[in-house]
């Protein structure tokens, strides 16, 4: 089998740590595995070298877009993960905020605006209406793209146009979120076939400054992570149905990750669904999959085994 990882998206060093330890921990369950880049050369080697299944741990990009799944299916490969269409659905932020809220699922309240409306219509009229809508402080984060890049809070209005050209350095469309203070949790879902679907222990964030960002995710030591979550059971209970009803009504498959946070309320609040879960030695899916009892490598064995099985 192959595991594709790399690539040419803002997020590729961050793949090639995924791919490297899932790699390993499949090797050590037991599995023939080739570390192919996402490159030109890629399709080519699909064809002549035709792996069994792949695993898909590109991030961010045609990784998580569902254009490298798209090819897959072009090529009748079967994959670990989500199809094209459904990767596409969740990787478009506010598609699947939008989705999610008309199911009745909470998200903090939000606005989607391209570039070309702040240069249209008056960069500082556009802002002054947005925190007039949206209240101090903001979150604004692209509105396609992981690992946080571009992500930030905005406390101030004099802030803002600055936090925007940094944005809008990573997409051409920002979205805009009402900041929402509490506890950062991540629930991690897998469908190894045992039985369906299900939600692994949640995974709290511990952040000294506040804020989960890039540095935050990928610097050793920068965050505290607690598994399970440091949350009442009802709480923890409510946190994995939601991330069980955001997976199921996005057509999400095999394994997915909702970020969210529980507000003074005790409510949950989503922040976005990943159909690419990081790996790395920081990256919460993992710390997940432990906390539960599970081996990460006999995990992705059965994800793979099923893979096989449908294609």
């Amino acid at each position: 089998m192959a595991v594709l990882a790399g690539g040419l998206s803002h997020e590729r060093e961050v793949s090639l740590r995924s791919g490297r330890r899932l790699a390993g921990a499949l090797r050590k369950a037991g599995i023939d595995v080739r570390e192919w880049d996402a490159d030109a050369s890629l399709i080519e080697r699909l064809r002549t070298d035709r792996p069994d299944a792949a695993v898909v741990a590109l991030h961010g990009g045609e990784g998580e877009n569902g254009s490298v799944q798209a090819v897959l299916e072009l090529l009748g490969i079967p994959f670990v993960g989500t199809s094209a269409q459904a990767s596409r659905r969740a990787w478009d932020k506010p598609t699947a905020k939008a989705e999610l809220a008309r199911s009745g699922l909470s998200t903090p309240d939000w606005v989607a605006l391209p570039h070309t409306t702040f240069r249209e219509l008056g960069a500082q009229a556009v802002l002054d209406a947005m925190v007039e809508r949206l209240g101090l402080p903001l979150m604004l984060k692209p509105d396609q793209g992981g690992s946080a890049l571009g992500a930030q809070v905005v406390r101030a209005a004099a802030d803002l146009p600055a936090a925007m050209v940094s944005c809008l350095a990573y997409a051409d469309t920002v979205l805009a979120e009402r900041f929402v203070v509490g506890t950062e949790v991540a629930v991690s879902v897998v469908d190894d076939g045992a039985g369906g679907p299900r939600a692994l222990p949640p995974v709290e964030v511990d952040v000294p400054g506040g804020v989960y960002d890039y540095t935050a995710r990928y610097t050793q030591g920068a965050a505290t992570f607690h598994c399970p979550a440091r949350l009442p059971e009802e709480t923890v209970e409510l946190l994995k149905e939601t991330a069980l009803q955001a997976h199921q009504l996005l057509g999400l498959r095999d394994i997915s990750r909702m970020d969210a946070v529980v507000d003074a309320d005790g409510r949950v609040q989503i922040l976005e669904v990943n159909v690419s879960p990081g790996l790395t030695d920081t990256s919460l899916l993992p710390t997940a999959v432990a906390a539960a009892g599970m081996d990460l490598g006999e995990l992705f064995a059965a994800l793979v085994e099923r893979a096989v099985e449908r294609g």
